[in-house]
């Protein structure tokens, strides 16, 4: 992961010989990051707000005149990431808390995952059934994905592997009434969590975009997780951006950051639409799901 946004920030820091750290001497510096940034799949617009926090924290120094400003850039640049990893405007999700809450309840949370064919949804939310089973919680699929032929088959398998009961109808069925009897079989049954299971669909495809809508007011949907691939580069802000003005975003999980992906879109997308990053899909396995740590992708970029 950042595998080259991380060698692209080591060769910057290299270049840096200033020995001041004036506004003037800054510019070049700031431009040069911003550019290396934009290369690098961070969006534009996180791009320069890391830029205006760099400057500020350099140009805030009580003494502005070093031997080796290197170090003290890379200290300061750090702390820009961060910020905007932890944009305040950015709300906090606890699933498991919120589980928690709506078991107090007694009544099932009810998440449906969103995303495009490819991204790993249905994976996704395999992994995730196994980080609810850990925690004891128990999970009901609903196989709301009526649309792409071989979709129940695999959400199937998922649910076999976790021993885990999943609800279907046929291929062309209402993804709707699916999501229903699942959330009727969890309120009979005690169950704690239906995860409903959604067509993957392009942005510009009207029919399904009314029909994510259909099932996420009839299901009275908690959690809308939206799943995009972090090989996708600035296409994920795109496409995120897009599913937030057309059924509404709560969380995103991105997936295959253990591939050799530039890995700046994972910085920006939080920032983009003002929802949080809750999970990295790393790897195939079911227990391949890092919760997000702003910490962690900052060292990630700037290894010490």
């Amino acid at each position: 992961m950042f595998g080259k946004l991380r060698k692209g920030m080591n060769t910057f820091l290299k270049k840096i010989t200033i020995k001041e750290l004036s506004e003037k001497d800054l510019e070049p510096i700031i431009k040069e990051l911003t550019d290396l940034m934009i290369q690098n799949e961070v969006g534009i617009t996180a791009a320069e707000q890391i830029g205006k926090n760099l400057k500020r924290e350099l140009t805030s120094l009580e003494h502005a005149r070093f031997k080796d400003a290197m170090p003290v850039v890379k200290k300061a640049l750090r702390a820009s990431i961060l910020s905007v990893l932890l944009d305040h405007d950015v709300p906090e999700i606890d699933i498991l808390e919120k589980i928690n809450e709506a078991k107090t309840e007694n009544r099932p949370y009810i998440i449906c995952m969103l995303g495009i064919n490819g991204t790993g949804k249905t994976t996704t939310m395999a992994k995730l059934a196994k980080l609810f089973q850990k925690n004891k919680f128990s999970v009901v699929f609903a196989a709301g994905d009526t649309y792409r032929s071989g979709s129940i088959q695999q959400l199937g398998k998922h649910a076999d592997n976790l021993g885990i009961r999943m609800i279907a109808h046929d291929y062309g069925g209402d993804p709707a009434a699916v999501a229903i009897d699942a959330i009727d079989h969890a309120e009979s049954k005690g169950v704690d969590v239906v995860m409903i299971d959604t067509a993957g669909r392009m942005q510009n495809n009207v029919n399904l975009v009314r029909e994510l809508e259909k099932v996420i007011r009839l299901s009275d949907t908690d959690l809308k997780i939206f799943i995009e691939d972090s090989l996708a580069g600035n296409d994920v802000i795109r496409q995120a951006t897009q599913f937030n003005q057309d059924v509404g975003i709560d969380g995103i999980v991105m997936t295959k950051i253990d591939s050799d992906a530039k890995g700046g879109a994972i910085i920006s997308v939080a920032q983009a639409i003002k929802k949080p990053v809750l999970f990295l899909g790393n790897g195939q396995s079911y227990n391949h799901l890092m919760k997000f740590d702003p910490d962690y992708i900052v060292k990630q970029v700037i290894p010490k």
